[in-house]
């Protein structure tokens, strides 16, 4: 039987907010309380500089959207429907200046780039690559097309053939994955939930329902290394540091943090276990210099993560959303949460006071719970402010919706209201 995460999409939960209290351990001091879920909604919904947009409905999987990736201009999507689609030149430029406020979409076309063989869990693109991973437990490697930007070739598929070949011949490479069944060290047995690459782009991480998390080489797409038993339940999440360190949420409720061994060392040790929610991990994300880290999972909470090196502790937590955290996205010092309370909610990171977040907007629009979500800086901002940027946020609903928004960042950030973190 497959492992599967405790809580899949998506969890259920009592509406009363009343019922659903921060673990006191979260809290950032005694002397601090949390605002209510109540007053944090108000106090995003009216501020007046929650400036925030939809400019671009896209409409093309006939299941929902599992996984988003953003390369250049163009937005590739992924879907149980076992198609990856590309949306190429978007014009998020021309669709911010319409002077309607209805999102375009008359536009706005995809293209099936690649056709798998099983559903979608996740994207990511390195340099001229696209790694896709699957329910059936594999990883394909799919080869940009810069020229025509019609088709994505098949350059490999993970484990590789000679990695399976070579596995085979060694009585020890097998490992036990069911009670009367082994399967090499190189295979996943379950749906690879989440991909990661280094900086470098020299290492792909996957971690899988199968609680393991593997290492391959991208020069060669070589597997170096599989870390059984990661976690004691299913991995959902991966994300990696630019110092190296590597990241992974399970449904087990924890956060494992592993470091790759030093003096030439390939290995990858465990060094941190970060427990603080209640429930099982979603997602996570890291800021640009990996110092705060970002975990969102069912109990509704975004927990923040501070320190980097490998060393984090947690200082506070962002709520407001009433059901799980499905996803997460982090631009510059923005975060984004993506919700199965169908809305996503846009923080920012204040600058002078430490752990102080501000939520910047509310976006509501979905038919469904937010499943995929990505974000990027945008040089654009609303009405034409100065004083402000604004970033693009990318999020997809199981109803098979990506929208497009545009938010404007306020600079400076606004003085201290109701409804900030600190």
């Amino acid at each position: 039987m497959s492992l599967a995460p405790h809580c899949a999409i998506p969890c259920h939960v009592d509406d009363d907010d009343s019922t659903h209290l921060l673990p006191q351990s979260i809290s950032l001091s005694s002397q601090l309380s949390l605002p209510s879920l109540r007053s944090l909604d108000s106090c995003a919904e009216t501020l007046p500089y929650s400036l925030h947009r939809c400019i671009a409905t896209l409409r093309a999987h006939s299941s929902y959207v599992s996984a988003i990736a953003v390369h250049g201009e163009s937005v590739y999507s992924g879907s149980p429907d076992q198609e990856i689609r590309l949306w190429p030149c978007v014009h998020l430029d021309s669709a911010s200046s319409s002077s309607s406020s209805t999102p375009r979409t008359d536009h706005l076309t995809s293209l099936t780039v690649a056709a798998a063989k099983s559903p979608v869990k996740s994207l990511v693109v390195a340099g001229d690559n696209l790694f896709s991973s699957h329910q059936d437990g594999k990883i394909c490697v799919w080869q940009i097309n810069r020229s025509e930007r019609q088709h994505c070739k098949l350059k490999a598929v993970l484990p590789t053939q000679k990695d399976r070949f070579l596995s085979l011949l060694v009585p020890e490479n097998y490992v036990q994955v069911r009670r009367h069944k082994k399967r090499t060290w190189v295979h996943h047995v379950d749906a690879v939930s989440s991909l990661a690459v280094s900086h470098d782009g020299a290492l792909l991480y996957s971690v899988s329902w199968d609680r393991a998390l593997k290492v391959w080489r991208t020069s060669d797409f070589k597997c170096m290394e599989s870390v059984a038993g990661a976690h004691q339940d299913a991995i959902n999440a991966v994300a990696v540091s630019r110092d190296g360190h590597v990241y992974t949420g399970s449904a087990d409720a924890r956060i494992n943090v592993w470091r790759r061994g030093g003096d030439g060392g390939t290995k990858h040790s465990l060094v941190q276990t970060l427990e603080r929610h209640r429930s099982a991990v979603n997602a996570l994300a890291l800021s640009a210099d990996g110092s705060v880290l970002y975990s969102g999972a069912c109990d509704r909470s975004v927990v923040v993560w501070e320190g980097g090196g490998g060393r984090m502790e947690a200082t506070g937590a962002l709520r407001g959303h009433r059901r799980a955290i499905l996803c997460l996205a982090a631009v510059g010092r923005v975060v984004c949460s993506g919700s199965a309370d169908r809305t996503v909610r846009v923080w920012k990171r204040g600058v002078l006071q430490k752990g102080c977040y501000w939520c910047l907007a509310v976006l509501e629009g979905h038919g469904g719970p937010i499943k995929s979500l990505t974000a990027a800086p945008s040089s654009r901002g609303l009405g034409g402010s100065s004083s402000s940027s604004s970033c693009l946020v990318l999020s997809g609903d199981l109803e098979g919706e990506i929208k497009v928004w545009r938010v404007s960042i306020p600079h400076p950030p606004p003085p201290p209201v109701e409804g900030i973190f600190c």
